[in-house]
């Protein structure tokens, strides 16, 4: 035996057995009885081929000419070892096409799934059977992306196995599970300190439902707000650093309430009421502590139950406002243009609803005109008497100077408050800022009083010419109630001006002091002397070191000491003249800029206070729109819609800025629409 045998044109086939001491043909051993007609010599394959001094002949003839038995063999043997041709390769082919077909099949239903929960769409129709023309959206845009996208619909709907479509409403329900979503905002928060606001309502279903927002600040200096729960997510409530809720007893009772337990656990957690509801509750107030006032709202209130009672007296109101305007158009006396003179209705006030008294006074000056129209039509051909008899009775109490003057006196007021509210509602305002607009607020009041009372009585009396109302004459004495004979001692100037114009305005100065006493505690005042805006003018040291004595879980003895001295530096270095610290306009824009400037290190405790500023709550604003997104999802059409997909939905609708970052990956691979295809295994 030589070993070159092993290296040269037979070594692909010649094989060596020690033990035996024989050379043998491998695939002729392993092929010869495919061929059972042909000889393939039995030496090679049992016996074995021991002729050394022969080797190099033999082996020529036993591997013959081209289609020899031998040359057959060693093809199929050549086949054989081929890995591409394997069987357990073309089933991986196959198995690899469902995988590829099934992926393709799970990301057109998660795409569209996107599509619906981002707009808040329903997913199902109320026939969904393949002759149906109106499948509902999830089908019908599934089915419009198949066409629109031949691959995706080669492999979707009916062009799927019956068993594997990912079509059922538990696949459309796993894709909108939102915990992928919460734990990205969840992952945001980090362990970090948070605020949270609550509040509840009923739903269409008249099931309460309840809303709980957390606010915190992200790694980019910005605040956030998640919908979520605490417990689900292993939220610490001794991480809690805020509350903010509606003023219910069950929210801010000192005993049992809420806000109580929750301090219990972190003293720290400072409530603050929200300031859009404590404002509301002002002009309650004001409508409760003074009779004339009182008694304006009251008729207010009759006349839009009167008018906007029926279709038939809205539409009556409607027309006639409309044919105003056209006769104000051809005379010139007001102008037209894109969104001016909008149709406008009677919105009906409620003390719980902000700002609806401001639109309904606005409405009621601007269509006033048709309000008396309508009025003066009831009393002619209402359809019973006591209808005939109200509208009389409304016409006279509101043609009068005095509920004009205390129209346009409650408007302008309302302005001011309305003006605070809507800043208050914005969805990322700050504690401070909503400090610095309540201040502005009482400031234009107290203006108003001092300086108002002129131009109120030059808007009064042209208002009432304009609609043929009596005027009074102002320096003759009044004489209250419907009594003629006994004079109060005072000339009606007087009486509008002292006892109107000045209590209603003192008295909502008063409550806007008594409602929003938390603006003079020391927790308020230490961080309105971290407002940078022009160049930290409001910085005390005193205030903002009181302020983090406010925290003693966060600032012991130590960080007391620590914060004093970076205070200095700090206040120092933001008054330097750099440009990126000159032209801040508030807390969040510091926030932003430590940030931006790789100095949140730095002044780690000064950053850790404006942390602690940002999470105290302003107003539950966020929470009310949590409850708008409610109705707008389940609604009359969805109104069996269970609570846990209610959940799913709305975090996805609502936190859709962090859905959309989620990946299809991530969203097949935490819920059961997961599905290994294992071809091999099936066969």
């Amino acid at each position: 035996m030589r070993q070159f045998w092993f290296e040269g044109p037979y070594s692909k086939w010649l094989e060596y057995s020690v033990e035996k001491d024989s050379m043998y043909c491998l695939c002729c051993y392993l092929f010869k009885d495919d061929f059972f007609h042909g000889s393939t010599s039995e030496f090679y394959t049992k016996t074995g081929f021991r002729s050394w001094n022969r080797a190099l002949e033999i082996f020529r003839k036993h591997v013959g000419d081209v289609n020899s038995i031998h040359d057959k063999c060693f093809n199929k043997m050549l086949d054989l070892s081929n890995h591409h041709q394997s069987i357990q390769v073309v089933i991986d082919k196959h198995s690899q096409k469902l995988k590829n077909e099934y992926r393709m099949r799970s990301e057109a239903s998660i795409d569209v799934s996107r599509l619906l929960l981002q707009y808040g769409l329903p997913f199902r129709g109320h026939d969904e059977s393949e002759s149906s023309i109106n499948q509902g959206f999830f089908l019908g845009l599934l089915r419009w992306h198949g066409d629109k996208h031949p691959d995706v619909g080669k492999v979707i709907l009916e062009n799927a196995p019956h068993n594997d479509t990912l079509t059922c409403p538990m696949i459309q329900k796993d894709i909108a599970n939102a915990k992928e979503t919460l734990k990205a905002i969840i992952g945001d928060l980090n362990g970090d300190y948070f605020g949270i606001l609550v509040d509840e309502s009923k739903d269409i279903s008249h099931k309460e439902q309840m809303a709980l927002v957390l606010r915190f600040v992200n790694k980019n200096g910005e605040v956030k707000t998640i919908y979520s729960l605490l417990f689900v997510h292993s939220l610490s409530p001794s991480k809690i650093r805020g509350q903010g809720y509606d003023g219910a007893s069950n929210m801010k009772g000192e005993i049992n309430g809420l806000k109580t337990l929750i301090m219990k656990d972190s003293p720290s957690a400072y409530y603050i009421h929200c300031f859009a509801h404590q404002l509301q509750l002002t002009l309650v107030a004001i409508a409760k502590k003074h009779l004339d006032v009182e008694d304006f709202f009251d008729h207010v209130s009759n006349v839009l139950n009167v008018v906007g009672g029926s279709f038939k007296h809205r539409d009556l109101l409607r027309d006639h406002h409309a044919k105003k305007l056209e006769q104000l158009f051809e005379s010139s006396e007001v102008q037209k243009g894109q969104g001016l003179h909008q149709e406008r209705g009677l919105h009906r006030p409620g003390d719980t609803r902000w700002g609806s008294h401001f639109k309904t006074l606005e409405n009621f000056i601007i269509i006033f005109s048709s309000i008396v129209h309508v009025l003066e039509v009831i009393e002619l051909e209402g359809s019973t008497s006591s209808d005939r008899k109200q509208a009389e009775y409304l016409l006279t109490k509101i043609k009068t100077f005095k509920f004009i003057f205390v129209l346009h006196l409650m408007l302008k007021v309302l302005a001011m408050s309305n003006e605070l509210s809507m800043i208050l509602q914005k969805k990322d305002q700050d504690i401070v800022n909503a400090v610095e607009f309540l201040n502005i607020t009482k400031k234009r009041l107290q203006d108003m009083r001092e300086n108002g009372w002129e131009s109120l009585l030059d808007d009064v009396p042209s208002f009432c010419d304009v609609h043929d109302i009596l005027i009074p004459k102002l320096d003759e004495s009044y004489f209250p109630g419907k009594s003629k004979r006994k004079s109060s001692g005072v000339s009606y100037a007087h009486h509008l001006c002292v006892e109107v114009f000045f209590v209603v305005i003192d008295v909502q100065l008063q409550e806007l002091n008594g409602r929003f006493d938390v603006v003079s505690s020391d927790l308020l005042l230490g961080m309105g002397s971290l407002n940078p805006v022009n160049s930290f003018f409001n910085f005390d040291k005193g205030k903002i070191m009181t302020l983090a004595k406010c925290y003693p879980s966060e600032f012991d003895d130590g960080k007391i000491r620590d914060l004093s001295y970076q205070l200095d530096t700090f206040i120092i270095h933001m008054r330097s003249g750099n440009p990126k610290f000159s032209n801040l306009q508030g807390i969040r824009d510091l926030a932003k800029a430590l940030v931006e400037a790789n100095l949140a290190e730095t002044y780690s405790l000064v950053c850790l206070l404006v942390k602690l500023t940002f999470i105290l709550p302003v107003a539950t604003t966020t929470v009310e729109r949590a409850f708008s997104s409610m109705k707008h999802i389940k609604n009359e059409v969805r109104n069996s819609i269970g609570n846990q997909y209610l959940n799913d939905c709305l975090v996805c609708y609502i936190e859709r800025d962090v859905f959309i970052n989620v990946s299809n990956d991530v969203i097949i691979s935490s819920g059961s629409i997961l599905k290994f295809i294992n071809t091999s295994r099936s066969m």
